[in-house]
């Protein structure tokens, strides 16, 4: 074998060959490995300690708004992270109820040890995936693909394809005050030797920045002075397979910053490494600092503060919204000065840290490197944060390797038809300068994108690639027969104006009947809802919660549906004008500087991408088209006169 596959510099020993290795164990490698398994490759994953596989460094969450959409998708294609979520819930909470049904988004606290215990025994279990405790620190490349990676212990794997996703670990840097030294996350060793590797492959790497808040412990808590935060009584599941998975075990608590709070924050900024220049890395805009809040918000009185537990079987507590790197000691005293936290005991102080990620643009939309064959990025690697965002970007970098390795097309899931695909989009069409978090604000298809149809628009792409089982399509395959079934039956169910119809618009506010009516006409009255009509309605099947929900959203909102199913309509128009891998945008005239530049360094593979990279406008895209018109008609004149 050493004869057929010598050993490059640093190597000691040939450890084995493998389809796919999966560099990191966070929430992205955990689905790039289950799914590249999954799908009949032999995979590798590595992790820098077994006991860290799907760890939360942050708050110990799945879920939350827009990052629910994602999980509830990740579930539709095949992936693990809701089945998981809904094996170890301790509340939840479906965020947004007040509002239209694009943004209701579910959030569970999760145990922390918990959720890590399951997903990790679930790899194990998993056929195909060996998991492996070590170091990747090199990489080999030969004749542009990658080949196969080194161990700090002088293994040599070789390897079909590559996904990195090394969170925050990348030559990790943990901040707090002054004090600054290499680690990952959770006191954990960094990975420190893999960037070298990947920047001498010609790599381009980025510095970010993230931060996570004290633990304190539930002791010294004084909860009845603060306001308690109770989870749903009716639980809707993450995983479209699951319906009664238990109920709420635990409380969350809210309490909230005042002028102390901030005064202790602003006479101590100048110890904060963020204002002192030591913090290099770039932070997320959209997740800032309690410190970051106080300059930025300067007219806000007070923050919110949820402590929320990190299991059952421990007493620490999570501070969300206080995330910091100042000092320990001002830490400390900026938490006193909570109410109910005035006797607080830090276990874990907040901190920053600092960690090498890639510029996303160099990939393509299957999250492959567009200069290194067979070299994917997942997750924080890929300038996102989170661990909803991690797990979609796991998942189809997993996905795409397997069916490179199979010899088969990658599949890239578009912006109209999910949040992954808008994710994924976003990253590697604009790129990102700071830590990517994505928002329902994001998506320009909200109102068809939400969390309660994920199922109906990816879960037969997730049977045609080999995740979802034959069963459980078969599943899916009825309900959606069923919700269509009663759409139909409520367009053409017409109700006269008897007594009892009267009667029941009457008691419900609603304006009286002088003819007769569709129940579907009924029901889009936004005083009116499905279940109410079972009123007036003796023939109502009998339909699920969720098939329900299906029905009642379709029908209220089939005008706004239909607007967008137009815009999609446009938009795939763009998408399917796709344009050659070689075409050369230095010479095509009447484009401006900057979008040649552009354009030159996304490679765009259709005109609805090129559309989207910043710095492209209107006019340029016209150009774009014309061109592509001009070589088509030219093509087909070449074409006719061969014939």
């Amino acid at each position: 074998m050493s004869e057929q596959h010598p050993l490059p510099k640093g190597a000691a020993y040939y450890g084995g060959a493998y389809d796919v290795a999966v560099i990191g164990a966070g929430h992205a490698g955990c689905e790039a490995a289950l799914a590249a398994g999954r799908l009949g490759c032999r995979t590798a994953l590595f992790t820098l300690n077994l006991d860290s596989v799907a760890n939360m460094p942050c708050n110990p969450s799945i879920g939350g708004t827009a990052k629910g959409h994602l999980v509830r998708e990740i579930d539709a294609l095949g992936g693990e992270m809701g089945k998981c979520a809904d094996a170890t819930f301790l509340q939840s909470r479906m965020l947004n109820r007040g509002k239209g049904p694009a943004v209701h988004s579910l959030r569970v606290q999760s145990d922390r040890r918990a959720y890590q215990k399951r997903m990790k025994h679930t790899i194990e279990k998993t056929p195909n995936v060996d998991l492996k405790q070590a170091e990747i620190i090199d990489l080999t490349v030969e004749n542009g693909c990658v080949t196969g990676v080194l161990t700090h212990t002088k293994a040599y794997y070789t390897v079909k394809a590559v996904v990195v996703a090394t969170g925050t670990y990348l030559k990790g840097r943990v901040i707090i005050g002054d004090v600054a030294y290499a680690s990952g996350p959770d006191g954990l060793f960094p990975a420190n030797r893999l960037s070298e590797a990947l920047a001498r492959e010609g790599v381009r790497l980025m510095r970010f920045k993230t931060g996570t808040p004290a633990r304190i412990n539930r002791r010294s808590i004084h909860f009845e002075e603060m306001e308690r935060q109770d989870g749903d009584e009716t639980i809707v599941p993450f995983s479209f397979e699951n319906t009664d998975i238990g109920g709420n075990q635990v409380c969350c608590y809210l309490t909230y910053t005042n002028a102390e709070t901030h005064r202790i924050i602003r006479e101590n900024l100048h110890r904060s490494p963020l204002y002192s220049g030591v913090i290099e890395g770039v932070g997320p805009r959209y997740c800032p600092s309690i410190e970051d809040k106080v300059v930025r918000f300067a007219d806000k009185e007070r923050h919110q503060l949820f402590i929320e537990p990190m299991g059952l079987d421990t007493e620490e507590m999570y501070v969300q919204g206080m995330s910091s790197s100042l000092p320990e000691d001002v830490q400390l005293a900026m938490l006193r000065s909570v109410r109910g936290l005035e006797e607080a005991e830090m276990m874990r102080t907040a901190y920053a840290i600092e960690y090498d990620c890639a510029d996303p643009t160099q990939l393509l939309p299957s999250l492959e490197c567009k200069s290194i064959g067979g070299l994917y990025g997942a997750g924080q690697f890929n300038g996102s944060s989170g661990y909803e965002e991690a797990a979609a970007q796991g998942l189809i970098a997993g996905i795409n390797a397997a069916r490179q390795v199979q010899g088969k097309p990658p599949y890239v899931p578009d912006r109209s038809e999910s949040y992954i695909g808008t994710l994924i989009d976003d990253l590697v069409t604009k790129g990102t300068n700071e830590p990517y978090r994505m928002m329902t604000s994001r998506s320009e298809y909200r109102l068809l994108l939400r969390q309660d149809n994920a199922d109906m628009r990816l879960t037969p792409a997730g049977h045609a690639l080999g995740l979802i089982s034959d069963a459980r399509y078969e599943a899916f395959l009825e309900k959606r027969a069923h919700i269509e079934a009663e759409i139909a039956r409520l367009e053409e169910t017409v109700l006269p104006p008897s007594a009892p119809v009267l009667a029941f618009l009457a008691a419900h506010g609603s304006s009286a009947i002088v003819t007769g009516i569709t129940l579907s006409e009924l029901l889009r009255r936004p005083e009116l809802g499905y279940d109410m009509l079972a009123e007036i309605d003796p023939n109502r099947p009998k339909l699920s919660p969720a098939e329900a929900e299906q029905v009642e959203i379709s029908v209220k909102y089939a005008g706004y549906i239909a607007r967008q199913q137009k815009q999609v309509e446009q938009f795939a128009r763009l998408e399917r004008k796709r344009i050659p891998d070689w075409m050369d945008y230095q010479q095509l005239a009447g484009l401006r500087l900057e979008a040649r530049q552009k354009l030159d360094a996304i490679r765009p593979k259709s005109v609805g991408q090129a559309s989207r990279i910043s710095g492209v406008s209107p006019a340029d895209i016209s150009v774009l088209l014309v061109y592509l018109e001009q070589m088509r008609r030219t093509e087909h004149m070449d074409k006719e006169e061969m014939a």
